[in-house]
């Protein structure tokens, strides 16, 4: 090989070494900007139970529920709902379902394309402690849906359904 056509190798080396670098530097950008957009406060607006086979829709947590989830630019999810008209408790089933009719959790959050993935290390319900919970989400302008992976009901049994929540982005 001669010493031009070396310099002509290495040359070609460099220059895709070079495209390959900021094509994984515009990766990591998007996948930060990704991330960006989630950091803030955000207010539910609506929780709706969707059926695969039909489309019918569900308000388990009522028309009105309640929440907020925070997000923070280190990577920290927190949130909490309530479902609407819980009042406080005067027996023990009604603290049963203040238990059923709530829920809350708080851990790492990254995001993989589409999806917002929490590694959840406190929660309401010590069943997800440690848990990887990923979710499927989009922005509407300044509103955040992000919905569950359609799954069996467990409510519903032989239905297949998921869970829609939407956030509003709080100013």
């Amino acid at each position: 090989m001669n010493s031009n056509h070396k310099m002509w190798v290495t040359k070609v080396m460099a220059g895709s070494l070079i495209v390959i670098m900021a094509g994984l530097s515009s990766v990591s950008l998007a996948l930060a900007d990704d991330r960006e957009k989630f950091v803030g406060i955000w207010k539910l607006i609506s929780i709706v139970g969707e059926f695969q086979d039909t489309g019918e829709k569900s308000y388990d947590w009522g028309k009105n529920p309640t929440g907020y989830q925070i997000f923070t630019a280190e990577g920290r999810q927190m949130f909490i709902i309530e479902s609407e008209g819980r009042k406080p408790p005067k027996t023990e089933a009604d603290r049963e379902t203040l238990f059923r009719t709530m829920f809350a959790w708080t851990g790492i959050y990254r995001v993989e394309g589409d999806k917002i993935i929490t590694k959840v290390d406190v929660s309401w319900n010590p069943f997800f402690n440690g848990a990887e919970q990923a979710r499927i989400f989009k922005f509407e302008n300044d509103r955040l849906v992000i919905s569950t992976a359609w799954t069996p009901s467990t409510r519903f049994p032989g239905r297949v359904s998921r869970g829609v929540f939407t956030w509003e982005r709080v100013k």
